[in-house]
């Protein structure tokens, strides 16, 4: 299974790009939706909100008042931790419900569109960031949701700015123009990346890597070097000692491979197959013929995407 995250600023049009990637056959997890089912009438979560804050939460239909809740947690930093309390298990408990009821050969989407604001990227092999000048989402909001121009802007600035989104983006989708133009986008993403990484994360078969021609230095290096180590780190948890850029694409300035190599210090290579699901969650499988300079003292993890070639090279620490 391939879990890819998906987000995006208000108006920047990350549902046009929902809805075509489960045209093509992803399966969507969508956060939004996951966070209204858990309080429904009758559940467990809008018990609990009642519990913590009283009936006035609730509209004359008995559901949630959302507006009034509002009310209650802005401007309340304790108020609104009672609330997260709350609902982030109970939405991650469903969203896991979800995506353990897809097929394990499945591409499953999860929209999320706090997923940078709320650190998650590193929780996803891939992340795709779709985006539209601020303008262009002003007019769609004003336009298209009734806002006005004020409330619009308001909202775009409470969220994250484009530089977040940047760092944070494996795949960065420009909606500024006709919805036929980012669907022909998301059309060439889905076959010529995420269908083929689903498949080698399946077959368990990394990307071939070792023998690429030196391309010119490329800028983008350093930032998706610090996206691969968020992830390993995340996924290996605390055996980390720590994550170095290596190789020669960690050289500034310098032609090389296109292949980010991380090096990675553990505490002891006895916890490589406690940690190798972990590493196999976000997008790296463990290569098990021997690689170059492989020994006792270090084992070697590959990508399984075909767009972001790279190695992850474990060393035990002190060896």
């Amino acid at each position: 299974m391939l879990r890819v995250g998906l987000t995006g600023g208000i108006g920047a049009g990350k549902s046009t790009v929902a809805r075509r990637l489960v045209e093509l056959g992803a399966r969507l997890v969508d956060a939004d939706q996951v966070a209204r089912e858990v309080v429904l009438p009758g559940s467990v979560g809008l018990a609990r909100l009642v519990e913590q804050f009283g009936t006035g939460v609730l509209d004359a239909d008995g559901c949630l008042d959302r507006p009034g809740l509002g009310e209650i947690v802005f401007g309340d930093p304790e108020a609104r931790q009672r609330l997260n309390g709350i609902l982030h298990p109970l939405i991650g408990q469903r969203t896991a419900e979800l995506i353990a009821e897809a097929p394990h050969d499945a591409v499953v989407v999860q929209d999320v569109p706090l997923l940078v604001e709320g650190a998650m990227a590193a929780s996803f092999p891939l992340v795709i960031v779709v985006h539209a000048p601020e303008s262009e989402r002003v007019r769609r909001l004003v336009d298209d949701r009734g806002m006005t121009e004020e409330a619009a802007r308001a909202r775009i600035a409470a969220q994250a700015d484009d530089e977040a989104r940047r760092a944070a983006a494996d795949v960065w989708l420009d909606n500024s123009g006709a919805p036929d133009a980012v669907r022909a986008e998301v059309d060439r993403l889905w076959s010529e990346r995420l269908v083929p990484f689903a498949a080698a994360l399946r077959g368990q078969s990394p990307q071939p890597c070792d023998r690429l021609d030196p391309v010119p230095p490329d800028p983008c290096w350093p930032a998706q070097y610090q996206r691969l180590a968020a992830r390993v780190a995340r996924a290996i948890g605390d055996s980390v000692v720590r994550v170095e850029h290596i190789g020669p694409t960690s050289v500034p300035g310098a032609a090389a491979p296109d292949v980010i190599d991380l090096q990675v210090t553990v505490r002891s290579l006895d916890s490589v197959e406690r940690f190798s699901p972990g590493l196999a969650g976000v997008g790296f499988l463990e290569r098990r013929e021997a690689g170059p300079r492989q020994d006792a003292d270090e084992r070697w993890f590959v990508s399984a995407d075909p767009g972001r070639p790279a190695r992850v090279h474990i060393l035990e620490d002190g060896s």
